[in-house]
């Protein structure tokens, strides 16, 4: 191996920092133990760290102890579950990211004007179902361009709203094909595919022609990883996703540049990790920084939760 190349931008995404720092904010206010409903992102490691200072994970808000504080995590919850929340006098902090909270916006502004709403994500993500749930007679989920071609639909108006952490090719394909099978289907008035998302993807992109295998590191339960190894792969490169150093295989220093990425909830510690992992296979070799796009992207948590934690010390 002759040079690592490390993508930028990679990792953390403004929405996993913002829902990242909310849940300290919320610890500092609140002590131990706080509940979370859901993985706060979907990397181990951020929930590890968190359940280790007291932090208590959970799939049910019923399954919370009344009048207790819980996070919504980064992906969003339905209305449903907001509903459970409030009976049980739950203390809600909510830590969506704000681009998820857009398209739960577009999918109940929709809603209440009659259409009929296609949702392009990935069945049984925690987020497709959070936006779902804003209107759930009026959604049919469209996994893929095969259930595009087939998908009935009821006469009237019809939009369309997408998960944020898709491929931006395959969300291309499957539009392609709803908009030549409904003409009449309106979009929202921004594309609901995240910034981070689509940042990623060009940079993978740009890292696959110069590289002759790619590592995303990230979690396995991380859409926005798993599409990332995805997009480098039909780049005609190997590309492979690692959640820690010990899944490297040392054949891959036989290659001459390896490129790394990362899941926009992977810590960049991970990443420095796997760098030296490789370096220790070929310790002659150079490390890199291939740049496609600069970010400046911040999300602010809540002022009172702030001042609170604050006030706190």
């Amino acid at each position: 191996m002759e040079k690592v190349i490390l993508a930028a931008p990679r990792g953390f995404c403004a929405g996993v920092a913002y829902a990242i720092e909310v849940v300290d904010l919320a610890l500092k206010v609140h002590g131990a133990p706080l509940y979370v409903r859901h993985a706060i992102v979907h990397n181990e490691w951020v929930v590890k760290s968190f359940e280790n200072r007291g932090v208590i994970f959970v799939e049910d808000v019923n399954e919370i102890p009344e009048g207790s504080t819980v996070v919504f995590s980064a992906h969003g919850v339905s209305p449903a579950v907001r509903k459970d929340a409030d009976s049980r006098g739950l203390n809600v902090i909510d830590a969506t990211c704000p681009l998820v909270t857009k398209v739960h916006r577009e999918a109940a502004r929709y809603g209440t004007r009659g259409y009929t709403m296609l949702y392009i994500g990935h069945r049984g993500h925690v987020e497709a179902e959070g936006t779902m749930g804003e209107a759930p007679d009026q959604m049919i989920l469209i996994d893929n361009v095969e259930e595009a071609e087939s998908v009935d639909v009821p006469e009237g108006k019809l939009a369309v709203v997408t998960q944020t952490t898709l491929s931006v090719d395959e969300v291309e394909r499957i539009l392609s094909v709803l908009k030549r099978r409904f003409p009449h289907l309106e979009m929202p008035p921004k594309e609901d595919i995240c910034y981070a998302t689509t940042n990623r993807q060009i940079a993978v992109k740009a890292l696959a022609e110069a590289c002759d295998l790619v590592l995303v590191v990230g979690s396995k339960t991380s859409s926005n990883s798993n599409r990332l190894r995805e997009v480098a792969q039909s780049c005609g490169v190997h590309a492979f996703l690692l959640t820690n150093p010990d899944e490297i295989d040392p054949a891959w220093a036989e290659h001459r540049s390896i490129g790394i990425t990362s899941g926009a909830s992977t810590p960049e510690s991970l990443v420095e990790e796997i760098v030296g992992s490789l370096l220790r296979l070929s310790p002659s070799a150079s490390v890199e920084v291939l740049t496609t796009v600069d970010e400046d992207v911040t999300f602010m948590p809540p002022r009172d939760l702030i001042a609170l934690a604050q006030a706190k010390g």
